[in-house]
């Protein structure tokens, strides 16, 4: 996993040569600002204690108070958490968002845990991190395997301990409990408005429009079903379980209700729909791949294989570094994750906004300051590609190390010391 840090720190290495950046402003992103390891003790229903490693990471907060997601997950450690805050400094960048970057989880595999258990572990968590997040300092969200109930239960457990409603202290809670409208596919959502607005600088604006979705959890249900409704062919899925293809096109309505009954989408077998490999449903022909299950899951071993025009990043980190330049010899265009899956902290933002404010949106509103937003920081990341000559990725970070700079430039650089 350090590995997965040191590739997210060459990344802005690499922006940095085409923006004009002092050496204090790197040499402060380069470290996270704070983090804190605990472990969190719980009674389970047969009346035995288990403990389980925890973490919360502020990585920065030049520009706001930090945010981002709790993933209750067996395999999480403190780097990945490190590495998802980093990367949650720069997502909010590229967005303009007031907010800095911030990350949490738990090492535990949530299915092995009763409702009742997974409601003590969520409490628990709130209780040995509640000096560290607050409605002003770090706001957490829903992420892997969490979701609205778990955050109603983390919101109501702070509002005990401070002794009053703060719902301002965590995004992705139900509705009855101050969630925003829009939240459930905002990050689905978020990337199709990208889609959309790029269509005809990526040239899909007169292809068959194929679709291979690679995880079909939240992100990847609803970007399909974006996408299907709009008229592209989804012509592969997967999730932990499997994968399918199928040339003549899939539904995902259909698919989703097959993997409800069947556990996995290998679960739908109409219409020509065959179950394959995961390497081969990554060589499917195909004009948009999105990834949206994990870190990592394009990588130097399996890049090559890829035969898709453009990669739209809906997970957090899907490509290595190694396998970013494969794609890129390629030709192949990969709109990046701090810009394509952006929608759901933007709608989190706006779920904040709205609790602070006690005034709250209709479904429209919320689609229409989305879709505002990712136009505007998609276009600009766009033209800063074109104008440099340089990936999307590299222009995405580029265009959020310009304001993290000017945000820590402005509290003075040595520059500004010696005269």
């Amino acid at each position: 996993m350090d590995d997965l840090l040191s590739g997210a720190l060459s990344r802005l290495d690499e922006a940095a040569k085409h923006v004009d950046v002092d050496s204090e402003v790197l040499e402060k992103l380069k470290y996270p600002k704070e983090t804190l390891s605990v472990r969190l003790s719980v009674r389970m229903d047969d009346g035995s204690r288990r403990s389980f490693p925890a973490w919360r990471c502020r990585y920065d907060d030049t520009r706001g108070p930090t945010k981002g997601g709790i993933r209750f997950h067996p395999s999480s450690n403190v780097e990945e958490v490190t590495t998802l805050a980093f990367w949650m400094t720069f997502k909010c960048a590229v967005m303009n968002l007031p907010y800095g970057g911030g990350k949490g989880a738990v090492k535990v595999d949530p299915h092995s845990l009763s409702k009742s258990e997974l409601e003590r572990l969520s409490r628990a968590y709130v209780q040995a991190f509640a000096g560290m997040i607050g409605p002003d300092r770090d706001i957490p969200a829903p992420d892997v395997y969490t979701n609205a109930m778990i955050m109603g239960w983390m919101a109501d457990e702070y509002s005990s301990i401070v002794r009053q409603p703060s719902p301002a202290v965590i995004t992705g809670k139900p509705l009855p409990l101050g969630g925003s409208l829009g939240r459930d596919d905002a990050t689905a959502r978020g990337g199709f408005y990208l889609l959309k607005h790029l269509e005809a600088d990526l040239g899909l604006d007169g292809t068959a429009k194929r679709v291979v979705v690679q995880g079909y959890g939240n992100a990847g249900f609803h970007i399909a079903r974006l996408l299907h409704a709009d008229g592209y062919r989804i012509v592969g899925l997967s999730d932990s379980r499997g994968a399918i293809v199928c040339e003549n096109g899939l539904d995902p309505h259909a698919v989703q209700a097959a993997k409800e009954l069947g556990g996995s989408v290998t679960a739908y077998t109409e219409g020509g729909a065959r179950a394959v490999s995961e390497t081969d449903l990554l060589g499917t022909p195909c004009d948009v791949l999105v990834p949206a299950a994990l870190e990592d899951q394009i990588h130097k071993d399996n890049a090559g294989h890829i035969k898709a025009r453009i990669v739209l990043e809906l997970a957090n980190g899907p490509i290595t570094p190694d396998a970013d330049r494969i794609l890129e010899k390629a030709g192949v265009i990969v709109l990046p994750d701090i810009l394509a899956n952006a929608g759901g902290v933007t709608v989190s933002y706006f779920e904040w906004v709205q609790n602070r404010q006690g005034y709250y949106w209709n479904l429209e509103e919320i689609h229409d300051r989305l879709r505002a937003i990712m136009e505007t920081e998609g276009r600009r990341v766009w033209n800063m590609r074109t104008g440099k000559g340089i990936s999307m990725r590299t222009a995405a970070y580029a265009h959020a190390l310009e304001r993290l700079s000017s945000a820590i430039a402005a509290h003075g650089t040595q520059p500004f010391f010696i005269g």
